[in-house]
C-alpha cells in the first residue's frame, strides 16, 4: 500500500525528464515535501504524444463521473496491479493513461522506506481526465501497488510499484496493444530491495509524527 510518501528532491537535482516540457514558473515556485497525503496535488509525468510534467490530484476520479467533488464518492489512491487490467474503473487508463510519480520515499507506518543515496524513485501509476459538459478538465490519478519483497513484507502486505529508471518512455507511451501490455508487467515485479533501506521514525518529534 501507498498511502503517504514524500519529495525532499531539490529541483536541480530531480530527474531531467520531468523538466523537459514543465508548466510555467515550475523552476521558481517548486517546493521540496516532508508529506503527501491522498488528495493533495502532485507532480507527475504523462505521455499524449510526448512526455510532459504536469500536477494531478491524487485519488483516482472515474472521468464518467456526475459530480467529480462529491466527497461522498470514493477516490481510490492505490490501485492493484494484478487486478488493475480488468477492473472497469481502471482498465481503460491501465490501456492509454499511464503516469508515473516522483518520490524521495513512502512511509509505512512510522516507517520510511527510501533509497540508502536518497536518489529520487518513480511511483507506477495510472491517470483519469474528467470533462465537464462546459470543457473544464481535472486530472487525478492513483499510485499501482503489488505484492511487497523482502525488504518491505515485515511493514505491510503491499507496496507501490517502482518502475526503474530508463523506463519512462515505455511505461507512459500512450498506445498499448495486449502484447505490449503484458510486457509492463515484469517491470511491475522487478523491484529489488538492493541499495533501499528503511529508516525508523518512531523517535522523530512528536509534531512530526502527528502528521501521520
Amino acid at each position: 500500500m501507498c498511502g503517504r510518501f514524500e519529495l525532499k528532491t531539490k529541483f536541480d537535482k530531480l530527474p531531467k525528464v520531468l523538466k523537459q516540457d514543465y508548466p510555467n514558473g515550475l523552476d521558481s515556485k517548486y517546493e521540496t515535501q516532508n508529506l503527501i497525503r491522498p488528495n493533495d496535488p502532485v507532480l507527475v509525468i504523462k505521455n499524449e504524444g510526448r512526455i510532459k510534467t504536469t500536477f494531478m490530484t491524487w485519488g483516482f476520479i472515474s472521468p464518467w463521473a456526475k459530480d467529480p467533488f462529491d466527497e461522498k464518492k470514493p477516490r481510490p489512491f492505490n490501485a492493484r496491479s494484478e487486478t488493475v487490467e480488468e477492473k472497469i474503473l481502471f482498465s481503460g487508463s491501465w490501456k492509454h493513461k499511464r503516469c508515473l510519480i516522483p518520490a524521495s520515499g513512502f512511509f509505512e507506518k512510522k516507517y520510511l522506506v527510501r533509497k540508502a543515496n536518497y536518489e529520487t524513485f518513480w511511483l507506477g501509476g495510472i491517470w483519469s481526465k474528467w470533462a465537464s459538459p462546459d470543457g473544464a478538465e481535472l486530472e487525478s490519478c492513483c499510485v499501482l501497488t503489488t505484492e511487497p519483497n523482502e525488504l518491505v513484507k515485515p511493514l505491510h502486505h503491499r507496496m507501490p510499484v517502482i518502475v526503474p529508471n530508463g523506463y519512462e518512455e515505455q511505461w507512459t507511451e500512450q498506445v498499448k496493444d495486449a502484447d505490449e501490455l503484458k510486457g509492463l508487467f515484469p517491470i511491475m515485479m522487478s523491484w529489488k530491495p538492493d541499495g533501499w533501506l528503511v529508516e525508523d521514525l518512531k523517535n522523530k518529534k512528536a509534531d512530526q509524527m502527528s502528521l501521520f
